[in-house]
């Protein structure tokens, strides 16, 4: 009798378990019918050091997004310059299920196995900027060799006629895990080489803390009266080396810088920048966004990537490119401040109030 009271609850242990089962695997059902109706695009940006991720690409972005698909939603995280935390956040983003992850690349050969992992589980990845490597579906940015070209032709232009053959400068590159950084570097030397002396050259990691170590250590290397002109692949890098250059009495040369920050613009008007490179960041926002929702809701892209580049890990990329434009103190008006990017009022603030008004711009 003891045996089959315990048969008994047995069966019912049993029948138990397996409608727990049934109602475990009804729930799986559910999340993973819930995960597919996904609408949620991923943003991943690389740093909070580089001004315009986070005060223009980031609510840009989102904007379009809510323009062009009112109940998408967008999750983002900031990679904070670490590209093991990027990695990261990836995986994050694929367990929260998105269905589309937007990527500014840290380091655009470290993130490939993650951005392969992404595309196993059916997520559609767009490279944002910066041209990672792996399989992803599109590629916005600008054309970057010719943002390099342009930095380089405002810098012999600044210098005149002391662009000659012996006057060094000093060239200060970007992050070489950075894609962008090589095709900048290109660019640049395809409009200085053979033009003037590229007499010192290292790469400034993005940091405006290593360019002007870099460049100190340039000074001590050429002398201060014999660098002519300073090559600064950003504007954050260019305000480190803009002080350095302060503090070892060396004015009046030539910076070049990109990104148009405000911090760039505003040495500009005073005179401790010569140049800046523009790359409008609402079109390329509102590019990358346009992708994402076509690609969220299985629409054709072509008719936006309209060329293909090839990336470090050979993928041939659908991809869309934006044209750059050379920012000095004669055009700001009519590229900054028109485009709304900055008023008068933000440049023109009281420690560059006369040199606004020395520009024109007051």
């Amino acid at each position: 009798m003891r045996r089959v009271v315990i048969g008994t609850a047995a069966v019912s242990m049993a029948l138990s378990v397996a409608a727990c089962g049934k109602a475990g695997d009804k729930s799986s059902d559910s999340s993973s019918s819930s995960s597919s109706d996904s609408k949620t695009i991923g943003l991943l940006l690389p740093d909070s050091v580089t001004a315009r991720y986070e005060k223009f690409d980031k609510p840009l972005f989102e904007a379009k997004v809510k323009e062009l698909c009112s109940d998408c939603n967008v999750e983002y995280a900031n990679a904070a310059g670490d590209a093991a935390k990027q990695a990261q956040q990836v995986s994050s983003m694929i367990t929260k299920g998105v269905k589309v992850l937007v990527i500014s690349a840290q380091d655009s050969a470290a993130i490939k196995s993650s951005i392969q992992t992404a595309v196993d589980k059916g997520i559609k990845v767009v490279a944002y900027d910066r041209l990672a490597q792996g399989p992803v579906s599109a590629y916005v940015s600008f054309d970057n060799q010719k943002v390099g070209e342009l930095q380089g032709e405002a810098l012999l232009t600044a210098l005149g006629s002391k662009a000659t053959p012996k006057s060094k400068i000093v060239m200060i590159n970007g992050d070489d895990a950075d894609p962008n950084a090589g095709q900048f570097k290109a660019g640049a030397h395809k409009a200085l080489d053979g033009k003037v002396d590229i007499a010192y050259e290292q790469s400034g990691l993005w940091k405006d803390t290593v360019a002007a170590q870099k460049v100190s250590a340039a000074i001590t290397q050429l002398g201060a009266k014999n660098i002519a002109g300073v090559y600064s692949a950003n504007d954050g890098m260019a305000g480190g080396i803009a002080n350095t250059l302060k503090g070892a009495k060396i004015s009046g040369i030539p910076l070049t810088g990109q990104d148009a920050e405000l911090a760039g613009i505003q040495r500009i008007v005073a005179g401790t920048q010569s140049s800046t490179v523009y790359k409008a960041f609402k079109p390329e926002a509102d590019a990358a966004a346009q992708l994402a929702v076509n690609l969220l809701q299985g629409k054709d892209i072509k008719s936006l990537a309209t060329q293909e580049l090839t990336s470090g890990s050979g993928d041939k990329v659908p991809s869309q490119l934006l044209t750059p434009v050379s920012v000095t103190k004669a055009n700001i008006k009519d590229t900054v401040v028109k485009d709304g990017l900055y008023s008068v009022a933000d440049i023109c603030t009281a420690d560059f109030a006369a040199a606004c008004k020395a520009a024109g711009l007051q």
